[in-house]
């Protein structure tokens, strides 16, 4: 039985995130930065008078900003499959590594929202014994996510048998 990845050189075999997760995030920002422009300048007209409404313009001119910095983070995120455990890899500025080993596993779920499943996207979430230790691969493909949470059930359940 196969029980993991690894290159030819044995490190393992890191995969990213579709590009999917990238677009819904990055209209998600267009979105919200678009209604946070029309409340700020509707309440500003009303309250302020009609110059102060040019200030409304201030979150639109973050727009650039923040679509760089959501390229940046969705490129930060991977995960590898290995022998005895599952890597995932995330963070531009605090770069966070987390180690799952699949016998600590105790439930790994499939998750899709409705804004995820309009994008054809689902999450894997992984649960272990320790509360804090709970990891999740967002923006996965929806075959991708129950290929790995079939695999790492599978897993899960050969290595926690000794216990």
């Amino acid at each position: 039985m196969e029980t993991g990845t690894a290159g030819w050189d044995g490190e393992p075999v890191w995969r990213g995130l579709p590009p999917g997760l990238l677009r819904m995030r990055r209209l998600l920002l267009v979105v919200w930065l678009g209604l946070l422009t029309v409340v700020v300048g509707v309440l500003l007209a009303l309250f302020a008078g009609s110059a102060w409404a040019l200030a409304a313009l201030l979150p639109p001119a973050l727009l650039p900003v923040g679509w760089v910095l959501l390229g940046r983070n969705w490129r930060s995120w991977r995960y590898a499959e290995r022998a005895d455990d599952l890597l995932i890899s995330r963070g531009v500025l605090w770069h966070e590594e987390t180690v799952v080993p699949y016998g600590r596993m105790q439930l790994v779920e499939v998750t899709s929202g409705p804004v995820e499943r309009h994008f054809g996207l689902a999450s894997v979430q992984l649960h272990t014994a320790a509360a804090t230790t709970d990891a999740t691969i967002p923006g996965l493909d929806p075959a991708e996510a129950e290929r790995l949470r079939d695999r790492l059930a599978e897993l899960g359940e050969a290595r926690s048998a000794g216990l």
